[in-house]
């Protein structure tokens, strides 16, 4: 039985069982097993929610969150363009090649990320996982969903390849199918979640622990928004993670556990033919908990520039996605990638006497080179000879040395640059040629 047609029953014994409740006059039973969201698709609930009380009125939605009126953070950049209203708690907006950050709210604030995560989950799994992999669903696994969670019903030893298990995760959210992936990497969801931290801090997040690979809500399982933008930069610019976060549909032919095929939509609304498309958008990942409130990610690319939006605790999927448009509107009305024009020839930097004997004949500086061009996220009208540049050789206990420039507009990154050694470039060369 596929996906569409469970799901139908389901929702058809719903409507049967909302019948019988108005006929009775009974009162109707707290939903804390699970539910439907707006688009027909099962949500994880993290409490029980309340019973309706008799004769109670209809609760008004106000106008706008409480967080609506709050200023972003980057508005208190000198010279920076104000910032949109938004209904989110927290949200950042990053420049994904340059790192740019051109909007943040509540940025550092730790907040859950529901099923986000599996951003995380799949990015570990592209890097771990070899093609022709197969991925056994333990009993561990199969077991690991609850009633209303969001799955695909994978079955205690239903094999899968590499690439249906984590459309499931994507498209589906499939929490078992996360379980079964973190299985294959580490062999215990315990050690995933070891290595998803790890991760983490690698990719400079401060503010985040992960505890489970699907997002479901642990007090231990934490994240911010701005640390979140840096996961989902580092996971697009992996060209086979990129493959999984902007299909659309997908088909999970029968298996040896299930004899029809498995139907997978991509439930992010904002990609083409999406109820709320927007031009531009390559794809992303939704989430929602009662916990977390609506989360989403959404990659967006027009012109010569790519920005990825995160957004976290939206009162509504159709707020998140109007955030998340507003959010896009804003950065590609205001700002511009500007090229740094920098020189190929070395760039010299002056070390300290302790490292001289890495100088070898080149006198009082060591030579380093750019191997690609430079680029940095402005607002529209700032001319690039208004920013300050820092530079640093990354520390690194074998191999050749790197200098990482920074540029910094009114104290704020808006872009960098990595030089090389010339055996590295030379190398890197080669390999281009060959």
């Amino acid at each position: 039985m596929s996906i569409t047609k469970k799901r139908s029953l389901r929702q058809i014994f719903a409507g049967i069982l909302c019948m019988g409740i108005l006929i009775t006059g009974a009162q109707p039973c707290a939903a804390a097993a699970y539910g439907y969201d707006e688009y027909g698709d099962p949500i994880v609930t993290a409490t029980p929610v309340p019973d309706s009380q008799s004769g109670q009125a209809a609760q008004v939605t106000p106008a706008h969150s409480s967080y609506y009126n709050q200023a972003a953070d980057t508005d208190s950049i000198d010279g920076w363009p104000t910032g949109p209203n938004i209904e989110a708690q927290a949200a950042v907006l990053m420049d994904v090649n340059t790192e740019a950050v051109l909007y943040s709210k509540n940025a550092d604030t730790q907040l859950y990320p529901a099923s986000i995560t599996k951003i995380l989950t799949t990015l570990l799994a592209c890097e771990n996982i070899p093609y022709k992999q197969k991925i056994t669903v333990s009993e561990s696994a199969s077991a690991s969903v609850s009633a209303g969670d969001s799955s695909i019903y994978a079955a205690p030893g239903e094999v899968f390849t590499r690439d249906q298990a984590l459309m499931a995760v994507m498209l589906q959210s499939a929490n078992e199918m996360s379980v079964a992936v973190a299985e294959q990497v580490s062999g215990s969801v315990k050690k995933f979640t070891e290595l998803m931290n790890w991760r983490a801090k690698l990719f400079g997040c401060k503010n985040t622990h992960f505890n489970n690979p699907n997002g479901l809500p642990d007090e231990n399982h934490y994240t911010t928004a701005s640390d979140m933008a840096r996961i989902a930069k580092s996971a697009w610019l992996n060209p086979l993670y990129r493959k999984f976060c902007t299909r659309r549909y997908y088909e999970i032919p029968a298996t040896n556990k299930f004899s029809e095929a498995r139907q997978l939509l991509n439930h992010h609304k904002m990609i083409k033919n999406g109820e709320y498309y927007y031009e531009g958008v390559l794809g992303g990942k939704t989430g929602y908990t009662d916990a977390s409130g609506n989360t989403l990610v959404t990659y967006c690319r027009r012109g010569n520039m790519t920005l990825v939006a995160v957004i976290l605790n939206s009162t509504s999927a159709a707020n998140a996605y109007s955030d998340t448009a507003s959010l896009f509107n804003y950065g590609f009305e205001n700002f511009e990638k500007v090229d740094m024009k920098v020189s190929m020839n070395p760039v010299p930097f002056k070390v300290l006497p302790c490292d001289k004997y890495i100088l070898k004949d080149n006198g009082n500086t060591y030579p380093f080179y750019y191997k690609t061009k430079v680029y940095v996220t402005l607002p529209k009208g700032i001319k690039k000879s208004k920013l300050n540049k820092r530079q640093a050789v990354l520390s690194n206990a074998a191999g050749p040395l790197r200098l990482k420039s920074k540029y910094y507009y009114n104290k704020h990154l808006v872009g960098w640059g990595m030089q090389y050694e010339r055996n590295v470039v030379s190398d890197l060369l080669l390999q281009t040629s060959s």
